[in-house]
């Protein structure tokens, strides 16, 4: 088991969300579905919670009701190393294009993630300040992260 997972919490549509992420990411799958039984704050035979995996990756899903809501105060990292990996994974989860900012994303359940190459942390730690700020200054001009255009800003 892994030491630290993270659990989302949906209104009612976990089940959906779900098998929305598992389709989407490779090495998925759904491990165990808990169901609301009588006498429990939901409705018997609906889902409460799924263990589930996302590329070897634990995550939880719980069907809480709607008393808390996903927030872009918290958002999950997906490394990618090439532009075509990247752009296909964008496509398959930008679902709030004025939400998109500096390799972030927000998908159809309101959940935000980072979509970034290896090259965004290596240029933005540059041993050369110039190099960092201008790598900086390229994402902050972006949406989706564009690798090519993020290396060519940040070599001036």
């Amino acid at each position: 088991m892994q030491a630290i997972s993270v659990d989302l919490w949906f209104d009612d549509n976990a089940e959906e969300a779900v098998d929305f992420y598992t389709s989407v990411f490779n090495n998925s799958k759904v491990s165990s579905v808990m169901r609301y039984g009588k006498d429990m704050p939901g409705p018997e035979g609906t889902v409460m919670y799924i263990d589930f995996e996302l590329e070897g990756q634990r995550f939880g899903a719980i069907n809480g009701g709607p008393q808390f809501k996903l927030s872009p105060a918290v958002s999950l990292v997906v490394a990618r190393d090439t532009q075509e990996e990247l752009d296909e994974l964008w496509m398959k989860l930008s679902a709030v294009p004025e939400a998109e900012q500096c390799g972030w994303l927000q998908d159809k359940f309101g959940l935000s993630w980072q979509i970034v190459p290896p090259q965004l942390g290596e240029s933005l730690l540059d041993e050369d300040p110039q190099r960092a700020e201008r790598a900086m200054r390229a994402m902050l001009d972006m949406k989706k992260i564009d690798i090519e255009k993020l290396e060519k800003t940040a070599a001036g």
